[in-house]
């Protein structure tokens, strides 16, 4: 067996960055969405950090999410607070296909429901 390019199967930090990057979440973020979602984190009072783990999370969060990415939230931020970060963090970034609501189905049942019969 000949091997014709040795290098042919390597991939560069880069290639390899790219791969990653297409499994998470932030595949759908831009240029201009970091820059707009940077902008937006001035009104809140978060540290450099906080905000970059906030923009890597970048998925469809909860309050509860928003808790465990900020140092300390419960003393430094009100839930007031708290609701409008996490909807200015909902509302610039780009949730992706797989934070879509499922619709329910005829077969799915709530407890709340009353029976017709």
């Amino acid at each position: 067996m000949e091997v014709k390019d040795a290098n042919s199967a390597l991939l560069s930090n880069y290639e390899e960055t790219l791969k990653y990057i297409s499994k998470t979440p932030c595949r759908h973020q831009s240029p201009e969405i970091v820059r707009e979602f940077l902008t937006a984190m001035k009104n809140h009072k978060l540290t450099k950090a906080e905000k970059l783990q906030l923009l890597n999370h970048s998925t469809a969060m909860t309050a509860a999410e928003i808790r465990q990415l900020v140092e300390e939230s419960e003393e430094r931020m009100a839930e007031e607070q708290i609701e409008a970060l996490l909807h200015t963090v909902t509302s610039i970034l780009p949730a992706g296909p797989e934070a879509e609501p499922k619709t329910n189905t005829s077969d799915d049942v709530t407890m709340d429901e009353e029976d017709p019969a």
